[in-house]
């Protein structure tokens, strides 16, 4: 089904391009004006997101909405009813799960608004213009370290609790740590390699499908590809290396089932079967070659250590869980003092599985492995059959219909290494994904 022409009028194009910018760059704005501004910003795009729904009225029967989404979102509000936590808002804490169900539904409204009103190739336009902001100013603000300040730079707004005079200041902890010039890993302004670099990967895929739809300018669009290789490389992240792999394996198979079409693609899926648990279980059993390749310990730079402190409190309450949070936040038992390396407080279980079954126990595991599967499903299928107006009419290919499934794959791999899929950008995309494939099936 493809969606009418609408004419985005050019507030609503400013407020699609703010809000996603600010789902994969909240780190910047936290870093530059402190959290509680940002929570009003955060607000006050919700509101604007909403009233945009409200004004537009996209028509999506319930049967088109994707049941798993719906069933996720109402466990996480449900939990507040049996919340486990103790904190600043006493026994339970349900004032936190309530916060965290919040920041679900601010991060969700901002991607259903874009994604129920604007066409494919609207959305991938609005996202390009966000993703051009981070990726641009990330640059230029790395630029500007070196050449100007000449060192590493802390936060304007600096968090509460940390004392930044210490004589060895952790490395996480500064916005930028100059090394642009001398090798290391660059941040951007996110302040986070990993992030920057995760960020650049969609935009790397966004800029890519643009230039193959021609929708962008042959030099702008080259411009953009370019420099979104040189910052993937230097962000340095293991991590979305290996996404990186992934999505150029995804792509691939895209490629073959599409040149193929719907007969013999038995062949295409033994192959994908058969290599996928090949790979799996060649990184099983040469674990450490696997991690040492990436320059990593056997320990994922601390990660499994973390995993192995929140598997027992997940088997605390194993069913439901412990309440969704989505952020874990330092001040509630037990996250206060839980994971602690190297002077760094880690506010995630650095794995979105073992994070959803920590907060929403085994029954929101089983939701949540539902919503992906039949959302990577979705998006499979939107990227390799061609499009029907009809019974007998078929649209050729287009390079945008790749967009769900090729990003949806880089942040699968994320999700086994990071949790960010259960929050902001992360959870955003989830959500567009998830809605998006749905409207556009027959």
């Amino acid at each position: 089904m493809t969606k009418p022409v609408r004419v985005v009028h050019p507030v609503a194009g400013i407020l699609a391009t703010l809000s996603f910018f600010t789902l994969f760059a909240g780190d910047f704005w936290r870093d530059l004006i402190g959290w509680p501004a940002y929570l009003v910003l955060a607000g006050v795009l919700a509101i604007g997101n909403a009233i945009w729904l409200v004004v537009a009225r996209p028509s999506l029967r319930f049967r088109k909405w994707p049941k798993m989404l719906l069933l996720l979102m109402a466990l996480a509000i449900a939990s507040i009813a049996w919340a486990r936590y103790t904190g600043v808002s006493g026994p339970g804490g349900h004032v936190d799960v309530l916060l965290g169900v919040l920041a679900m539904l601010s991060a969700a409204i901002g991607a259903l608004a874009p994604g129920l009103i604007l066409t494919p190739t609207q959305l991938l336009k609005v996202l390009g213009a966000a993703l051009r902001w981070v990726i641009g100013l990330s640059i230029l603000f790395e630029l500007f370290v070196s050449l100007v300040v000449r060192h590493p730079i802390l936060p304007v707004v600096r968090v509460a609790g940390i004392d930044y005079h210490q004589k060895h200041l952790p490395a996480p902890f500064y916005w930028s740590r100059d090394l642009l010039f001398h090798g290391g890993q660059i941040q951007g302004i996110v302040g986070n390699g990993d992030l920057l670099a995760m960020v650049v990967l969609v935009g790397l895929i966004v800029f890519a499908l643009q230039r193959a739809d021609g929708v962008s300018r042959p030099f702008w669009g080259t411009f953009w590809i370019v420099l979104s290789g040189i910052e993937l490389v230097l962000a340095r992240s293991s991590t979305v290396w290996v996404a990186t792999v992934a999505t150029a394996v995804m792509f691939a198979f895209a490629m073959w089932a599409r040149r193929i079409g719907q007969r013999g693609r038995g062949k295409l899926y033994l192959t994908g079967a058969l290599l996928l648990v090949a790979v799996v279980g060649g990184v099983l059993v040469a674990w450490n070659e696997f991690t040492a390749l990436f320059g990593k310990t056997p320990t994922l730079t601390g990660r499994t250590d973390i995993w192995q402190q929140v598997i027992p409190l997940a088997q605390e309450h194993p069913v439901f869980g412990w309440g969704w949070l989505g952020y874990w936040v330092p001040w509630a038992k037990p996250f206060s003092g839980l994971a602690i390396r190297s002077g760094v407080e880690y506010l995630q279980a650095h794995n979105a599985w073992l994070d959803m079954w920590l907060q929403l126990g085994i029954v929101g595991v089983v939701v949540f492995a539902c919503l992906v599967l039949t959302t990577l499903g979705r998006a499979w299928f939107l990227a390799v059959d061609r499009p029907l107006t009809d019974a007998s009419t078929k649209h050729p290919f287009t390079a945008v219909a790749l967009l769900p499934l090729l990003v949806f794959t880089a942040q699968l791999v994320q999700s086994l290494a990071e949790s960010r899929m259960l929050i902001e950008s992360g959870f955003a995309m989830l959500v567009l994904w998830s809605v998006t494939t749905k409207a556009q099936r027959p």
